[in-house]
């Protein structure tokens, strides 16, 4: 008996062409009616849910209000310049101080780390986007939402109880206007896009790797992102619950923090520091994400201690929730309490010593490639180094007395974030920037940005810490010329002033390289996660082929595969090709 011929299934009516029939024996031909046009231009950026525009959109927006809190400082570090200075009336540099810190924290550090997440992530681990990419989009435009409520402050009263918005001075007994509720509404729409982000992040990293890549081969950078991302969920409910009190406190009539009614002023510092100590690592990790993935690739080997390294961000993340009360050590709170909570301060020490350690190990007898990426990193280490010893020494309680509310604080905090993070995140610019462009960035502008931005951020802040000693308050507008306190304030304006032009030597290094900066080819670097396999800049899909992960840097097999199929040395081998990789 003849064994029939297979006949593929007859196309439904609507899609058959015109005769119904095979042309010329072929095929039938399909024809596709009502398929939208994709969006161009800017309507393409407004309607994207593709993980690297929305990933663009966020370095972009929050670089803007990275420059928008920088002049705030600027304005601030002019007013402290000299003694009995009046450049600025004191509401003027509340609303400067208010506006400055806010920015910086939840407009600036927070989503631009999480914007290099929404780009990297995927790429890094062989997904074609991101889990829910409409959910993630949402994420972004709460974000900017959230920005310009706060901002659109300035054109009526800005909020003035600073960056903590301590009550009861946040209440509408002090502050009757609405610059507080667009703090809280900030505070609302960004904690929401931010809470949002992480259930997306964990559900892309959880679900979405490529094969072969178990959770011993991820890169360090998505172990932070999913540790933040663990973090976010567990602490933004904490301060929503917060503002939400505080709003209703200031139009409802509750008294939640009022005593008067019943309430505790000391709830709004534990409710806000349990959410924001927590934070002060939201900030840090995916920065030491960042410095662990640059440092290895200029050392020319491998990271050193790769186990150790993700088991502290793990670490660092659960000490992080039982330090909160540190932050108010002033308090009337029992010896006993205090003691506990320094004591878990200093733990906090230990996991990060091992990061230290570690990234030093990294670099110790590599064959060291001097890039600016390198040159960040190298200064984070340095600076962020010094605001641990500084938090070391605050979290000794009787010193803490002291120096509470001193300039001794604003260094440390200026240490920490500023060293910590934004280090971190120039190393980041400069060592994807090839990736997301397609370009290079000038090496000169480059390291003449850092070494500004270096001595700059010393120069402001290291005599910060004379002026905590000589017991200088924080959050003053005025000053009388008392000992050295004159001579250290314009130090550290001079400094700033140095600091901001470093700032903005990169602005200009970007700008120059988006129009005329060398092409960089798929993988300048010669780097070792999956993202240098992706074209630069990378297609909407990503990636044409996903290779099989094999070990914790897949793109030094991929070269050592390319350079055994070719018979070129792997030194060689900058360009990898698709064709064959499995």
């Amino acid at each position: 008996m003849a064994t029939p011929e297979y006949a593929p299934p007859a196309p439904p009516a609507a899609l058959r062409s015109p005769a119904g029939t095979r042309a010329n024996g072929g095929p039938p031909e399909i024809a596709v009616h009502g398929l939208r046009d994709r969006p161009r231009g800017w309507t393409a950026w407004l309607t994207t849910t593709d993980h690297k525009k929305i990933g663009l959109l966020y370095i972009y927006t929050t670089f803007l209000f990275f420059i928008m809190g920088g002049v705030e400082a600027l304005l601030m570090r002019l007013q402290l310049a000299h003694a009995n200075n009046t450049l600025l009336e004191p509401h003027t540099y509340n609303a400067l101080l208010t506006l400055h810190g806010s920015t910086m924290i939840f407009l600036f550090v927070v989503p631009v780390l999480l914007g290099f997440g929404n780009y990297l992530v995927p790429l890094m681990i062989g997904a074609r986007d991101m889990a829910f990419p409409r959910l993630n989009a949402l994420s972004y435009w709460l974000f900017l939402f959230g920005g310009i409520a706060f901002y659109a402050s300035i054109f009526f009263t800005p909020p003035s109880a600073g960056w903590t918005s301590y009550a009861p001075l946040s209440d509408n007994a002090f502050l009757p206007d609405g610059g507080i509720d667009a703090w809280i509404f900030m505070i609302h729409l960004t904690g929401l896009s931010s809470l949002l982000g992480a259930i997306n992040f964990t559900a892309t990293i959880h679900n979405m790797r490529a094969k072969g890549m178990s959770w011993g081969r991820m890169p360090l950078f998505v172990w932070t992102i999913l540790i933040t991302s663990y973090l976010l969920i567990l602490a933004l409910p904490v301060v929503a619950a917060a503002v939400t009190m505080l709003l209703t406190d200031r139009h409802f009539g509750t008294a939640f923090f009022d005593n008067t009614g019943g309430g505790d002023p000391l709830l709004w510092q534990h409710l806000f520091w349990f959410f924001g100590h927590p934070e002060v690592y939201i900030m840090a990790l995916p920065a030491f994400g960042m410095i662990s993935e640059v440092l290895p690739v200029f050392a020319r080997k491998p990271i050193f201690g790769y186990k150790a390294i993700a088991a502290s961000t793990a670490g660092i993340a659960f000490v992080s929730m039982l330090v909160w009360a540190h932050h108010m050590f002033p308090t009337p709170v029992p010896e006993v309490v205090l003691a506990f909570f320094m004591l878990s301060s200093f733990a906090v020490a230990v996991p990060t010593g091992v990061k230290i350690f570690n990234w030093l190990a990294t670099l110790w007898r590599g064959s060291i490639v001097f890039k600016t990426p390198r040159f960040f990193a190298a200064g984070f280490l340095a600076t962020f180094v010094i605001g641990g010893i500084s938090g070391v020494i605050l979290a000794i309680f009787p010193v803490d007395w002291y120096f509470n509310d001193t300039y001794f604080v604003v260094a440390h905090l200026h240490y920490v974030l500023f060293g910590g993070s934004v280090f971190g995140i120039f190393a980041g610019v400069y060592y994807w920037f090839p990736k997301m462009s397609g370009r290079m960035l000038s090496e000169g502008l480059g390291k003449t940005s850092f070494w500004l931005m270096f001595i700059g951020f010393h120069g402001t802040f290291l005599v910060q810490h004379s002026l905590g000693l000589e017991g200088m308050p924080r959050r003053i507008y005025w000053y009388p010329p008392h000992g050295n306190w004159q001579t250290l304030n314009l130090i550290s304006t001079i400094g700033s002033l140095i600091l901001a032009t470093g700032v903005l030597v990169t602005v200009v290094n970007v700008l120059l390289s988006l129009r005329s900066g060398r092409k960089a080819g798929n993988d300048p670097w010669q780097a070792n996660t999956l993202e240098w396999f992706a074209q630069s800049p990378p297609p909407e899909n990503n990636f044409d082929i996903v290779p099989r992960i094999r070990s914790v840097e897949p793109m030094k097999d991929i070269r050592r595969d390319v350079a055994r199929r070719t018979g070129r040395s792997a030194e060689t081998v900058s360009q990898p090709v698709t064709t064959g990789a499995t």
